[in-house]
C-alpha cells in the first residue's frame, strides 16, 4: 500500500514540474503578476540577456544602461527589474521598452529587452519663409537629420525659428510642428513646419518710472538703440529687435553712470503687445544719489609727480564722477592717446599698472587712491616679422619704427601698424604687434608684428563703347615687385616679388582713332638704406577726330585733312620723408617733359598745327596720418605743390604780338598751385566721417601769353580719364555733374562748348562723406557712403569766390578687390543747373570708377 502511494505522490509531482517546465520555456513579461509576484519574489542567476527591436542602437550599450549582468544574482520581480525599464526610457530613445523572461531553467533565467525606437527624422520642411530666411535657419538648425524625433528636437527647431524671427523683429510669430511619417523610410518622420511670421514690431512707447532727475525725453534719448514711434520720425522708429533692446539697456545704464548716478540700475522692465506691430516698453529705474570726485591720491609713482599726473588725469575735485571717464584717462583708450597708461608706456614702462581704490565714500562724495606699480623701463632686444610669405623681411622692418635698442614704446608701436599699412602688401585687420621674450632681469623685450599677406597686383580689363567706337583697356600693376631679382629665374612667380616697389603698365586703344600707352615705376627706398622715394613715368597718346564712320570706324580721308592731336611725356620725381615737424611730412620734387602736336586741331587750343613744349618742375610737400589705405578710419592727409614752367616770355625777346601762333605757344608757361586735404574721423562705431577741401589755381608770367591751354581743371563727373584725351587737364570728379560740365558763370554762351572742352584755370571743391563698412577683409574691402559735395570753376582770380559753389549730394557703393582694386558707383543728384546747358547736357546721377580715389590724391 505505502508502495502504490509513493508512486502516485512521484507522478503528480513530476507532472507537476514538467507543467511548470512547459510554462517557463515561453517568454514571459516580467510584469505579469499571475507568473511573478511582488509578494513572493524569487531568486535567479542570469544565464543570457538579449536585446531586440533595435535599428540603430548598439545592444550592448543597451546592456550596459540597463545595469544587468551575466551571471548577476537577480530577484524578480523587484526594484531592480522595474529599474531597467527606467533607465532606458530615460533615454529618450524609445517609446516602448519590456523587460520579459525569454526561458527559465531551473535556477537559472534567460532575460530578452525588448524596445521600439523612437522615429528618426529625414527632414525639416520650413513653410511660410522666403529663402534666405529659410537657408539661415537651417544652417542654425544644423539639418539635425538622423536625430530622435521627441519633443525635445520639435521644441528646439521651434526656440531656434523663433530666436531667429525675433532678431529681425517678428516678435509673435505662429509655429506650428507636426510629425509625418516619412513613406519612403521605415520608422522615419519629417517635421513639417508652417510659419506665419506676423507682422514686424515697432515701440509704440517707452515709458520710465521710478526717477525724479530726469524727463522722459532726456531717459529716452540715453536709451539708444530703441526709439518710440513720433510724429517727426518720417521713416519711422525702426523695427525693434531684442538684440538692439538689450544694447538699449546698457545704453541707459553707462549713460547715468557717466552722469554720476553709479549706484542707476534697471529693477524691472516689460515688454507687451499692443497690436499686432507694436508693443509698449515700460522699464522701472532706481536712479540713486548723484556723485561727484572728492580727493585724488597718488601712491607708487616715482617716475612722475602728483601734480604732473594730475594735469594729464584732468579731472578736478567737484566734478561729477564717472567710472568710464576715469578708466579712460588712466587707461586709454583717448582720443589723443594721453591716458596715463600711455604716458608710461611710450617711456617703456611695459609692466606698468594702476588700480583705482575707492577709499571713502560720504553723501555725494568718492575719495579715489590711485594705487601705481610702473615697474621697469624695458629695452627693445629684437624687432621681428612673422606672416610675410612673400615681402622680404627688410622691407617690413625699414617700415618699423620700434628698434632694437630703444626703450619700448607704444606709441611708435601704433605708427609701425600704420606704415606696415601703407605698404598695402598686408591686411591692416590683422597685422597685430606682441610684446614677447619678456626678460624681467634684464629688463628687455622682443617686439613680434604679426602680419597676414594680401594679393595687391592688380589687373584692369575693360572694354566700352563711345562716340561710335569700341575703347578697350588692358593694365596691370604690379605693387610689390623686385628689380633685384630680374635676372633670377627662381623669382619669377609668376614676376619676381617682395621688395616693396611698384610697376604699373596700361594700355587704351580703338585702333586708328585713338592710342594710349603709358608706364611708371617706383622705389620707396632708394638704394635701400634710407626713405629716399624714387619715381619714373612715360606715356604716349595720340587721339584722331573727323574723317571716319562712325558705325563702321574706317577712316574716309587722307591722314593730313584728320584732326589730330599726339602726347608724350616723361616725369622722373625724388622724395624724402622729413622728421620735422613729425614723421608724417613728405618733399618731393618732379622734373617732366610733355610734348604737344597738332594737326588741323580745333581752335580753342589757340593753335591749330604746330608742337608745344612743356618742361616743369613740381615741388610738394605733403603730410598723411591715415591709419590705412583702402578704408581709412582716423588721420590726416594734406598736401601742398606748386609747379613752374620757365618764364620763357620775359627773356625770349618774342613780340607776342606779330608772333606766329605756332612760335608763341611753342614754349608752354605757367605757374599752378594745388591745395587738397581729407580728413578722417571715427563718429560712432564703424561709422566714419570723411571730409575734404580742394583748391587750384592757374596762373600766367605775362599778360602777353595769357593763361595756358593745358593744365587746367576740368570739373564734375566720375574722373576718369576716359578715352578723350582731355587735352592734359587735370580732372577733378564731383558726382551728380557731366565730366567736365562745372563751368566758370561768367563763360559767354557762345564759348561754353570750349570750356567744357579746355577745362577752367581756377577751381575749388568740398566734400563731405558718411561710410560705413559692409566687408572688411582681405579677400574683399565693400563699404556704403552717403556724401555730400559742392564745387565751381572761375576764369579770373577777380570771379572768385569760394562760397559761391554749385551743389550735389548722394550715396554710394565701394568694393575694393584686390586683383581690379578700386570700383565705385555713385548715385548723385546735383542742385544748381549750368546756365545755357539743358539738364540732359550737364546731370549725370549714375557714376562709376575703376581704380581710383575718388576726390583726388
Amino acid at each position: 500500500m505505502k508502495r502504490i502511494v509513493f508512486f502516485v505522490f512521484f507522478v503528480a509531482v513530476a507532472q507537476l514540474q514538467f507543467s511548470q517546465a512547459q510554462v517557463r520555456s515561453n517568454p514571459i513579461n516580467l510584469n505579469d503578476t499571475e507568473v511573478f509576484s511582488y509578494i513572493n519574489p524569487k531568486d535567479y542567476v542570469i544565464g543570457e540577456i538579449r536585446v531586440s527591436g533595435t535599428q540603430y542602437l548598439d545592444n550592448d550599450v543597451l546592456i550596459t544602461i540597463s545595469k544587468l549582468q551575466k551571471g548577476q544574482h537577480l530577484e524578480v520581480p523587484s526594484e531592480a527589474t522595474s529599474n531597467v525599464v527606467k533607465n532606458l526610457m530615460g533615454q529618450g530613445l524609445f517609446d516602448d521598452v519590456q523587460l520579459w523572461a525569454d526561458r527559465i531553467e531551473g535556477e537559472t533565467i534567460y532575460l530578452e529587452i525588448r524596445v521600439q525606437e523612437r522615429p528618426r527624422l529625414t527632414r525639416i520642411d520650413l513653410n511660410g519663409l522666403s529663402k534666405s530666411q529659410t537657408e539661415e535657419i537651417r544652417k542654425r538648425l544644423n539639418e539635425n537629420t538622423g536625430k530622435i524625433v521627441n519633443e525635445n528636437l520639435i521644441n528646439t527647431t521651434k526656440n531656434t525659428i523663433q530666436r531667429y524671427l525675433r532678431e529681425k523683429a517678428f516678435l509673435y510669430p505662429d509655429i506650428k510642428i507636426t510629425p509625418k511619417k516619412d513613406s519612403a523610410q521605415a520608422n522615419n518622420e519629417i517635421l513639417d513646419v508652417q510659419v506665419d511670421r506676423n507682422s514686424k514690431v515697432r515701440a509704440e512707447s517707452i515709458n520710465f518710472s521710478g526717477t525724479e532727475k530726469f524727463s522722459q525725453k532726456e531717459l529716452r534719448k540715453m536709451f539708444k538703440g530703441v526709439k518710440q514711434k513720433a510724429w517727426f520720425r518720417i521713416f519711422g522708429p525702426g523695427k525693434f529687435k531684442e538684440e538692439k533692446y538689450k544694447e538699449a539697456k546698457e545704453n541707459l545704464i553707462t549713460n547715468l553712470h557717466k552722469k554720476g548716478y553709479r549706484d542707476a540700475e534697471i529693477i524691472k522692465d516689460t515688454v507687451s503687445r499692443v497690436d499686432e506691430k507694436s508693443v509698449k516698453v515700460d522699464i522701472d529705474l532706481y536712479e540713486g544719489p548723484k556723485y561727484y570726485f572728492g580727493k585724488i591720491n597718488w601712491s607708487g609713482n616715482s617716475k612722475y609727480s602728483d601734480s604732473v599726473l594730475n594735469i594729464i588725469l584732468g579731472i578736478e575735485k567737484g566734478q561729477v564722477f564717472s567710472e568710464e571717464t576715469l578708466m579712460n584717462k588712466l587707461m586709454g583708450p583717448t582720443r589723443n592717446n594721453d591716458d596715463i597708461s600711455t604716458l608710461y608706456m611710450n617711456d617703456g614702462y611695459l609692466t606698468f599698472s594702476i588700480d583705482p581704490i575707492q577709499t571713502k565714500v560720504y553723501n555725494d562724495t568718492i575719495d579715489l587712491d590711485l594705487r601705481m606699480y610702473e615697474g621697469a623701463q624695458y629695452t627693445i632686444n629684437n624687432v621681428l616679422v612673422k606672416g610675410n610669405d612673400v615681402t622680404n623681411d627688410r622691407v617690413v622692418l625699414r617700415s618699423i619704427y620700434t628698434k632694437p635698442g630703444q626703450k619700448f614704446s607704444k606709441a611708435l608701436i601704433m605708427q609701425s601698424v600704420r606704415e606696415i599699412a601703407q605698404l598695402g602688401n598686408f591686411d591692416e585687420q590683422k597685422t597685430n604687434p606682441v610684446p614677447t621674450n619678456l626678460n624681467h632681469a634684464e629688463a628687455t623685450v622682443d617686439v613680434l608684428y604679426n602680419v597676414a599677406e594680401k594679393p595687391s597686383d592688380q589687373v584692369e580689363l575693360s572694354g566700352g563703347y563711345g562716340a561710335g567706337q569700341i575703347i578697350g583697356t588692358l593694365g596691370l600693376t604690379f605693387n610689390n615687385f623686385s628689380t633685384a631679382n630680374l635676372f633670377n629665374k627662381s623669382a619669377w612667380k609668376p614676376l619676381p616679388r617682395g621688395d616693396g616697389q611698384k610697376l604699373s603698365l596700361r594700355g587704351q586703344t580703338s585702333g586708328k582713332r585713338y592710342q594710349s600707352y603709358s608706364f611708371s615705376f617706383s622705389e620707396p627706398w632708394l638704394g635701400g638704406k634710407k626713405p629716399i622715394y624714387f619715381g619714373l613715368s612715360a606715356y604716349t597718346s595720340n587721339s584722331s577726330y573727323g574723317g571716319f564712320n562712325n558705325y563702321t570706324g574706317q577712316q574716309m580721308v587722307e591722314d593730313s585733312k584728320l584732326q589730330r592731336i599726339w602726347m608724350t611725356g616723361v616725369t622722373a620725381t625724388l622724395g624724402k620723408r622729413l622728421q620735422w615737424p613729425d614723421n608724417y611730412f613728405q618733399i618731393n620734387s618732379s622734373l617732366s617733359f610733355q610734348r604737344y602736336k597738332l594737326q588741323n586741331y580745333p581752335s580753342y587750343f589757340l593753335f591749330d598745327n604746330g608742337t608745344a613744349y612743356n618742361i616743369n618742375f613740381t615741388q610738394e610737400i605733403s603730410r598723411n596720418s591715415i591709419d590705412a589705405p583702402i578704408y581709412p578710419t582716423s588721420g590726416v592727409n594734406l598736401k601742398f605743390s606748386v609747379q613752374l614752367t620757365p618764364p620763357y616770355s620775359l627773356f625770349n625777346k618774342l613780340n607776342y604780338n606779330t608772333a606766329s601762333e605756332q612760335d608763341r605757344f611753342r614754349w608752354t608757361e605757367y605757374h599752378k598751385w594745388k591745395f587738397d586735404s581729407q580728413w578722417y574721423t571715427k563718429i560712432v562705431g564703424k561709422l566714419v566721417f570723411k571730409a575734404q577741401a580742394q583748391f587750384g589755381f592757374l596762373g600766367s608770367y605775362s599778360d602777353k601769353t595769357g593763361t595756358s591751354t593745358f593744365e587746367r581743371f576740368k570739373l564734375g563727373g566720375d574722373g576718369m580719364q576716359g578715352f578723350d584725351f582731355l587735352q592734359g587737364s587735370e580732372i577733378i570728379a564731383m558726382r551728380g555733374y557731366s565730366n567736365g560740365t562745372v563751368i566758370p558763370a561768367s563763360t559767354p554762351n557762345n564759348l561754353q562748348s570750349i570750356a567744357i572742352s579746355s577745362g577752367s584755370p581756377i577751381y575749388t571743391k568740398y566734400q563731405m562723406e558718411l561710410r560705413h563698412p559692409v566687408m572688411l577683409n582681405d579677400q574683399a574691402t565693400v563699404f556704403v557712403l552717403a556724401f555730400a559735395e559742392a564745387g565751381n570753376t572761375w576764369n579770373k582770380f577777380s570771379e572768385f569766390n569760394p562760397f559761391k559753389v554749385r551743389r550735389s549730394a548722394g550715396v554710394g557703393a565701394r568694393i575694393f578687390l584686390p586683383i581690379f582694386g578700386m570700383l565705385g558707383i555713385d548715385y548723385g543728384h546735383a542742385f544748381d543747373p549750368i546756365p545755357g546747358l539743358n539738364s540732359s547736357q550737364w546731370k549725370q546721377n549714375f557714376t562709376f570708377s575703376i581704380m581710383q580715389n575718388m576726390g583726388g590724391f
